[in-house]
């Protein structure tokens, strides 16, 4: 999968009753989003943006091409199953609790009980709304209905994220979070497709943009590539005197250049939270949603965890089987070979009954010599196959190495 998304001359016409074409929504649409990044899709109203993302669940059918998600048909549950969505537009269902929402999403996800309860509880406090976890989402802000429609969207812990327009209706501070949040996720392996008019919003986050104008793509690339101006020259230092002011007025009337010499200026969103910041510090009361800056553990934790798992098992495939070590040499006895214990013996005993059952008329308190000597054969090989001894005898040099030890025992 060389791609998370990728659309191949994707189109869409929208058409009157008269079935006649009247819009083409998306024209001829060729997009790549690579793993493992933030991509930006931009565009004024009407470009497409929404129809592309339709078209990519399999919520809009395309009229021409085809599009791919996680290299597959996004309809396929294999492949939904790893994806989270945001829509434009939070449909909750008004009457059940925020705790209820995520552990209604969570069903249809098919997680266990105990799962469901954890996620919930861990994405609530994430998007700062466990406060409020058994109020009716029905009575929610716009800006919390949009925090609690991110929660349900990582509730299935998703590889490729979809958000349009995330942060509408969020404040400030609310904004702040969700870009902390995308930037972290990106940082933990997570692929992220966002549409946004907050063009500030995606200059922050975004690794790569493309801009939509009339269902095709007019400009693509890196957000550094396209916004850095060449025909322009920066210089940022500390606090210079007028003197140093002088020289530098003069080398730029030498240079017969324009310039402008001017103190920099923060953005209004850093002032705004420095000064919010302040505040908290100071403990003022505050009725809103709590601002969270952590991400959710269980978010990452599936790969660690298979990260551990193959760990465990490379080093329990790997390790030697060792043999028994003979006790410490006593001249006053001669040395055996290590017998299976007894409990060994009973467990490969009740096995191998099991396993064949005694033929009828035949006591099984007594059985018949013949059945006796195969019942031991195979006691000896479920008991070669338990210790490794089989492997090792499939070893030439291995096994003349622990027959010589024997004999010199």
């Amino acid at each position: 999968m060389d791609y998370a998304v990728e659309t191949l001359s994707l189109t869409k016409i929208f058409s009157d009753w008269w079935g006649r074409n009247k819009v083409f929504a998306v024209d001829d649409l060729n997009l790549k989003v690579r793993n493992n990044e933030v991509f930006g899709l931009l565009g004024p109203n009407g470009s497409g943006k929404t129809t592309t993302l339709k078209m990519l669940l399999g919520l809009l059918h395309p009229t021409k091409g085809k599009a791919l998600c996680l290299g597959g048909d996004a309809t396929d549950p294999q492949i939904n199953t790893h994806i989270g969505f945001l829509p434009e537009e939070s449909y909750l269902y008004r009457y059940l609790s925020a705790a209820e929402t995520l552990d209604f999403y969570g069903r249809l996800f098919r997680l266990p009980a105990r799962v469901r309860k954890m996620r919930t509880e861990a994405l609530l406090d994430m998007v700062g709304l466990k406060a409020v976890a058994h109020r009716h989402v029905g009575t929610f802000s716009k800006g919390m209905a949009r925090r609690i429609g991110l929660a349900q969207a990582l509730i299935n812990d998703p590889d490729l994220l979809i958000l349009d327009e995330p942060t509408t209706g969020l404040d400030p501070i609310g904004t702040r979070q969700i870009k902390d949040l995308i930037i972290e996720l990106a940082k933990r392996g997570k692929t992220i497709l966002m549409c946004s008019h907050l063009l500030a919003d995606v200059e922050d986050v975004c690794d790569r943009i493309a801009i939509l104008y009339g269902g095709k793509i007019q400009a693509e690339g890196h957000v550094r590539d396209l916004l850095q101006r060449t025909d322009k020259t920066e210089i940022t230092t500390g606090v210079l005197d007028r003197a140093a002011l002088a020289k530098i007025e003069q080398i730029m009337n030498a240079e017969h250049t324009e310039y402008t010499v001017t103190n920099p200026m923060d953005k209004l969103e850093t002032f705004f939270m420095n000064i919010v910041a302040r505040a908290r510090r100071q403990a003022l009361p505050t009725s809103g949603a709590e601002s969270k800056t952590h991400i959710s553990d269980f978010l990452t934790a599936q790969a660690a965890e298979k990260s551990n798992r193959s760990a465990i098992l490379d080093e329990l495939v790997s390790a030697p089987v060792s043999p028994p070590q003979p006790a410490e040499p006593d001249k006053t006895r001669h040395i055996h070979p290590v017998e299976p214990s007894k409990k060994a013996d009973e467990l490969l005993s009740k096995l191998t009954e099991t396993a064949r059952p005694a033929p009828p008329g035949r006591d099984r308190k007594q059985p018949a010599p013949a059945e006796t000597k195969e019942r031991q054969q195979n006691q000896k090989n479920i008991l070669d196959r338990l210790t490794g001894t089989e492997q090792k005898s499939q070893n030439p040099s291995q096994g003349e190495t622990d027959t010589g030890d024997s004999a010199d025992a």
